[in-house]
């Protein structure tokens, strides 16, 4: 029988957790329903009480109690991580479910991080009609938009929350009867090497010939979307040494973390498999351009750039040739740190379907900028930077990128087999 753990602030959502295990009990779905009040009284017994939760961080509750508001709930969601992994490892749980506003969203979906990639985890939540890259990261949890708040049980919010109920409940039931747990070490042990690689839909036709290329030399490629959550997942998982090699031929979310564009992967954008010593080929796809929402949507200060129109949800601007100098010394001084062998390799006749010779963002003298600062920030350094007289969506660059990485990927494993 399937097990679902419920994760919430009994104190102040008791109400509508007791809808979610009674749904789920009718259902024939086992429940373990866990309290992380860091203050209250629940309002519905629960199965692990918070004074438990409490101590599974290692504290006691009363102490708990008397910390200002954030450290208690920041304490509260480490004990209850604690408890839900210990759960899982002990073969006790095939899902969690989880309900709140921006606090409780917080504290469940640290919970549910924790958990590898494949078990299913659900997530009720007033925020989720917003941004969400801050609750789910890289991780595969389902968000599901509470419409109204989570306040007690009503006419719109108690079918919605019986749909989140009856939609954890199937998956924990296939996870049951078939465990699809992903973790890194165990995905190694499979057969073919994994690759990562970064694309756009800018910089498909590249990177497809790559990923063609490595397939026919037997690796696996993950093809990573460079729209911020993408980027974020590609550094996680190869934070985890999960990859034998990094093709990371899309670098354009270094850009909107630049210029303040939407599709930003955070500060710490090419860095993982350089800190993991992975080999890596990197390049500089579609840092010709800054992406944003809508055209009405631009910021003003934006306005008289060359703006492109991608399509009706995303709007595009230039980089100029001072964003693409500072783009290559940012660069530069990211790979500088990897520890393992890096490759950049830089196409001289565009980056992006918009970067050819007959494009709207044909610049090669920003492009020429962006290249100059990246090698006069390698110079010196363990990196190498090969200047390639192509585009970057020419099939030879993609296949010339795939054989350097498969070329130093073999070079690590003849060396660290001595």
């Amino acid at each position: 029988m399937a097990i679902v753990a419920l994760v919430g602030t009994l104190d102040t959502k008791g109400t509508e957790y007791g809808l979610l295990r009674d749904h789920l009990h009718r259902r024939g779905t086992e429940t373990i329903l866990i309290d992380t009040s860091a203050f209250g009284t629940p309002r519905v017994h629960p199965d692990i009480a918070g004074a438990d939760v409490a101590r599974a961080a290692g504290t006691e509750l009363a102490d708990v109690r008397a910390l200002d508001r954030g450290r208690a709930v920041a304490t509260m969601a480490r004990g209850a991580t604690n408890v839900v992994v210990d759960l899982y490892d002990s073969g006790r749980l095939h899902g969690v479910l989880a309900l709140g506003g921006s606090g409780g969203t917080s504290m469940a979906t640290q919970v549910m991080r924790a958990l590898p990639l494949g078990v299913p985890k659900v997530m009720v939540s007033s925020m989720a009609s917003g941004n969400v890259a801050p609750y789910v990261g890289a991780c595969d949890i389902t968000m599901m938009y509470s419409v109204v708040d989570i306040a007690g049980v009503n006419r719109i919010s108690a079918p919605l929350l019986a749909n989140a109920a009856d939609a954890v409940a199937g998956m924990a039931e296939g996870f049951a009867r078939s465990p699809r747990a992903i973790r890194a070490a165990d995905l190694r042990a499979q057969g073919r090497s994994l690759i990562a690689a970064s694309m756009a839909g800018v910089t498909t036709p590249g990177v497809d010939a790559a990923r063609e290329r490595l397939t026919r030399l037997g690796y696996e490629v993950l093809v990573f979307h460079a729209s911020g959550a993408g980027g974020r997942s590609l550094e996680s998982l190869a934070g985890q040494g999960l990859f034998a090699g990094v093709l990371d031929l899309t670098t354009c979310e270094l850009a909107d973390e630049l210029v303040g564009g939407i599709l930003t992967a955070g500060p710490d954008r090419l860095e993982a498999a350089g800190r993991a010593g992975v080999p890596q080929v990197v390049s500089l796809g579609a840092l010709d351009m800054v992406k944003f929402g809508p055209l009405d949507s631009l910021p003003r200060r934006f306005r008289d750039r060359h703006v492109h129109v991608h399509n009706s949800s995303i709007t595009v601007i230039r980089t100029t040739a001072t964003e693409c100098a500072e783009l290559g010394r940012l660069m530069a001084a990211k790979l500088r740190t990897a520890t393992g062998p890096t490759t950049v390799l830089a196409p001289l006749r565009g980056l992006s379907t918009l970067g050819v010779a007959t494009g709207p963002y044909h610049d090669p003298q920003a492009d020429a900028a962006l290249v100059a600062e990246l090698s006069a920030g390698l110079d010196g350094s363990a990196v190498e930077l090969r200047t390639v007289d192509t585009h970057l969506n020419d099939p030879a660059f993609g296949r010339a990128a795939a054989d350097r990485l498969h070329h130093m990927i073999g070079a690590e494993e003849a060396r660290a087999a001595g």
